[in-house]
């Protein structure tokens, strides 16, 4: 898996537990390797083998290309070999439960949650800085080490190229994103939720390529001086282009600061199995299906957020793993309601030539209408707030192909926003994530190769000049982009 973060020589990030189930657990881990599961679980790695002193914690290990192991991959690879046993967090740490854990925190601590998500473009005039945001991640668009020195250059390019189409998109959603106002309110209920449960909690917002931007989040968390953190992206399922961007910033972030390096972090990295973010999810399902008159006889079409094949196969992205785990168990939920509807997943927004994960949604859509689905309901599975992929895509593109194939009759379920359930559910995992914080226990500061540098930026500047001013190579790659 490409990106969990970069290089973090020796420093320990937490892991919150992550899932009850013994089989899943099993899946996990290789068959030679020991196992030990109880109610309260989660899976350790480390490089060799582990005292029980350091059961707490994880390591997110990459190698020289900054690309990490999948997470809790117990995969043994070349150039790293990652051990991972599924301990009780409860039998070697030394906490009976929960509750035990949260109050043996220091009532001086200053405890803070960070939720991380995208980001998007607020006006029309924020698009392509936006979309230049996006594209110069090294995790959105994988270079060679070669030819990283283009990456800006390349993102450039490609921002001013895609930012007209864009601009129509927003322009028909109001003229913006809302996902800043949308997480800035589950931030708000998020921090309600928690201190109903009598933790004091500061909430913060760092988002990935547009305001409030993950490094304004970090500044004002250590303005505030909070001394242990839970990081909870707002991504159900892991994917090296999502969750792990932002973590791979934050830990760049956190490393760089000799305070920040003190204070204790724990990172829910996905969160799609827990039973009130399943159960939330069905809910909205089987509401939304109450709204067609033969509810049995709709179609129930998740649609997710792709990735490029290349990131699963190549880089060990668990999102296509994850994400159908996560399909099966609110089928699961549903079927134990009654709910008698087929269901298929599929997934949207795929850019470029290259392969990206299957089936496409645009073409499902259409082989449905032809075998006769004259009922669907749309169920924008990776995505907790509404934004352009759900209110533009969805809503508008996919809608009217759906009805253009001969699908009669269209619902879609909504985003979670703030359902309470699920900020309920939100609100216990970063319960359950508090005792498990560590800080930083060291930091080497990164190589900076002033060459390097210059090179890129003279060299990356002359071909981005020289293609923005060729008509002929910016017709080619428009043609490519589409």
């Amino acid at each position: 898996m490409e990106a969990v973060g970069s290089q973090l020589y020796g420093m320990k990030l937490s892991v919150s537990p992550v899932n009850n189930s013994k089989d899943y657990l099993k899946r996990l881990c290789p068959q030679n390797q020991p196992f030990v599961a109880k109610q309260t679980a989660m899976l350790h790695c480390s490089l060799g083998s582990s005292r029980k002193s350091e059961t707490c914690s994880s390591l997110f290990m990459t190698d020289e290309n900054g690309f990490g192991t999948r997470k809790y991959s117990c995969k043994v690879r070349e150039k790293r070999k990652l051990v991972a046993n599924a301990v009780s967090s409860a039998e070697l740490c030394g906490f009976e439960d929960i509750a035990a854990e949260v109050h043996s925190i220091p009532e001086q601590e200053k405890i803070g949650v960070l939720l991380l998500n995208l980001g998007g473009p607020e006006t029309l005039q924020d698009v392509q800085p936006f979309l230049f945001n996006l594209f110069a991640d090294p995790d959105i668009i994988r270079l060679p080490r070669l030819f990283r020195f283009l990456q800006r250059p390349l993102a450039q390019l490609i921002s001013v190229l895609r930012a007209p189409k864009s601009k129509e998109g927003y322009a028909s959603i109001g003229g913006g994103s809302p996902l800043r106002k949308i997480t800035d309110e589950q931030a708000d209920a998020l921090k309600k939720a928690v201190e109903a449960k009598t933790i004091p909690v500061n909430v913060y917002v760092g988002m990935r390529y547009w305001h409030p931007f993950t490094e304004d989040a970090v500044h004002q968390i250590k303005k505030d001086k909070i001394t242990r953190l839970v990081v909870l992206p707002l991504y159900p399922q892991y994917s090296i282009s999502t969750s792990g961007s932002s973590i791979r910033v934050l830990q760049r972030l956190l490393r760089e600061d000799e305070y920040l390096r003190r204070v204790a972090v724990s990172i829910i990295q996905s969160w799609y199995q827990r039973e009130g973010y399943i159960k939330s999810m069905a809910n909205l399902i089987e509401k939304e299906l109450k709204s067609f008159s033969m509810p049995d006889e709709v179609m129930i079409f998740f649609s997710a957020h792709g990735v490029p094949v290349s990131y699963v196969e190549d880089a060990g992205d668990p999102y296509k793993q994850q994400m159908e785990e996560c399909v099966d168990l609110i089928v699961k939920e549903l079927k134990s309601r009654g709910v008698k509807s087929d269901h298929t997943l599929a997934y949207q927004s795929r850019v470029g030539p290259v392969e990206w994960l299957k089936p496409y949604t645009d073409k499902v859509l259409v082989e449905l209408g032809q075998k006769g689905v004259k009922s669907l309901l749309a169920v924008p599975i990776s995505f907790v707030s509404e934004h352009i992929e759900t209110l533009e895509e969805i809503d508008m593109e996919y809608k009217h192909l759906a009805l253009e194939s001969g699908i009669k009759n269209w619902g879609r379920v909504p985003a979670l926003g703030c359902d309470p359930s699920f900020i309920s559910d939100l609100a216990d995992a970063v319960v359950e994530a508090l005792p498990h914080a560590v800080a930083m226990t060291s930091s080497k500061p990164e190589d900076m190769d002033l060459v390097r540098s210059a090179f890129s930026l003279f060299f990356g500047s002359i071909l981005a000049f020289i293609l923005l001013l060729s008509p002929k190579l910016v017709s080619a790659y428009k043609m490519y982009l589409s």
